[in-house]
Parts: structure tokens; sequence; C-alpha cells
């Protein structure tokens, strides 16, 4: 069945060989090769969001992290409220 937006359903951790079910979403970008409108995302259960956040930032990367299923559209070089976890 195709669900809403924003819906959780099934999503997993990103973490490699976690099997948890994901609560946020770690959303970055590489800015030396996407613009700020560019953002990707990987799926962090709550074990392992600070994990993927830290290995994103210590690379410099612009980072927010939100709850999983809320959209991102931009993450600009100086990241905003959401830039900690």
């Amino acid at each position: 069945m195709i669900g809403l937006p924003g819906e959780i359903s099934g999503l997993r951790c990103s973490r490699s060989g976690c099997r948890a079910d994901a609560t946020w979403a770690v959303n970055w970008r590489n800015p030396k090769i996407h613009d700020a409108s560019r953002v990707k995302v990987w799926l962090a259960c709550d074990e392992h969001r600070d994990y993927l956040y830290d290995f994103v930032d210590q690379r410099g990367f612009p980072v927010a992290i939100t709850p999983a299923g809320v959209v991102v559209d931009a993450l600009p070089d100086a990241v905003g409220q959401n830039d900690s976890p």
C-alpha cells in the first residue's frame, strides 16, 4: 500500500548492519559538488543518530537532523537551528 507523504512505514536505519526502525533523518550535502538545494538523507535510529551526524559533520558538510519524514528543501553553508543533535 502507498503511504501518505511524511508517513513512516518500514524505514530502516542507514547505519551499516543496523536493522532498527528509523525515527530520525540526517540531512546533508557535500558543498564541493552540490548546491544548497541538493539534500541527501540518511535515516537513523535513536542509537545511531549522533554517529551518522558526527560522520558528516566532521567532514565540514552542512548537516541538519529532523524527524524521519520531514522534508528539508535546502541546506545552505551556514546551517540554521536544526544543525545539532
